[in-house]
């Protein structure tokens, strides 16, 4: 008796969590992105305002006029051939650092995580200031390869810190084994590190690109006027001249495939997990 009574509690317990992180959910993510639709799909010929509670005519029209009379088409281009450069840049970088903190011991190891961490916990508008001022003073002046060194120094972090763990929860054996039967150093690479990095490599590459595509204050310190990205058109929508439907339309431009893109890679995740536990794909 005594044990139904408690089964009875946790699930009681378990709906009322389950219950409660729905409806946190549905007023943080879903009535926002909701009404992010709603007002992207008001026709431009008859404005959404009190008392209507919903708009009275739906159209594609508000896309389309972004698209034809905005910049939205060159940042799309722009922002979506910085963000691969960030991510290839950024891995490549990561690597050694993250096999050096997952795989050695060496002293000050722990200062150096923690020094490696700072961009992470810094305004990214003080950054930027910085990244522009250095960046100057190096000659460089292309706004493309300023941006992609900017936002390559912010993902950073993240891409060591996941990597870095990847690279810690390898087994010994698996190392061991490889180096038994003479792989050499490439082949114990290929066979014992690549195959168990997988997660982290594809986790890492997921956050740099969205770490890039959404950075707005690198790209408009850096880039602003000549080179604009989705962000940047964003915020100008936000200005004084403030057009909620024309800002609807860039944020879900910019939300939509950033979710699609962490929906893949999730997908990608679960089945190297599974093929990595159980040998099969």
């Amino acid at each position: 008796m005594n044990r139904l009574k408690q089964l009875s509690n946790t699930q009681l317990v378990m709906a009322i969590s389950i219950g409660f992180f729905v409806l946190v959910n549905i007023v943080w993510l879903g009535i926002p992105f909701a009404m992010a639709i709603l007002w992207s799909l008001v026709d431009p010929a008859h404005p959404w305002s009190y008392p209507d509670i919903l708009p009275q005519v739906l159209s594609f029209g508000r896309w389309a006029e972004v698209w034809n009379n905005t910049s939205l088409p060159e940042a799309l281009r722009n922002s979506y051939t910085v963000a691969p450069a960030v991510a290839l840049l950024t891995i490549t970088l990561a690597l050694p650092t993250a096999y050096a903190f997952g795989r050695m011991e060496f002293k000050g190891k722990k200062i150096a995580e923690m020094v490696s961490l700072l961009p992470m916990v810094m305004p990214s508008m003080i950054l930027a200031v910085f990244f522009s001022a250095m960046l100057l003073e190096l000659g460089l002046t292309d706004p493309y390869i300023n941006i992609v060194i900017a936002h390559t120094g912010l993902a950073l972090p993240y891409a060591i810190r996941i990597l870095s763990a990847g690279f810690k929860a390898i087994p010994q054996d698996l190392i061991d084994a490889c180096a038994d039967m003479g792989t050499g150093k490439i082949g114990t690479f290929k066979h014992a590190f690549l195959p168990m990095l997988k997660p982290s490599l594809l986790a890492s590459t997921i956050f740099c690109l969205v770490i890039s595509i959404e950075e707005f204050n690198m790209a408009f310190v850096l880039g602003a006027p000549d080179f604009i990205t989705v962000p940047t058109i964003l915020y100008s929508f936000l200005g004084y001249s403030f057009i909620r439907p024309d800002a609807a339309v860039v944020s879900l431009i910019l939300v939509i495939p950033n979710v699609l893109l962490m929906l893949l890679i999730e997908r990608l995740l679960k089945g190297n997990y599974l093929s990595q536990s159980t040998g099969k794909a």
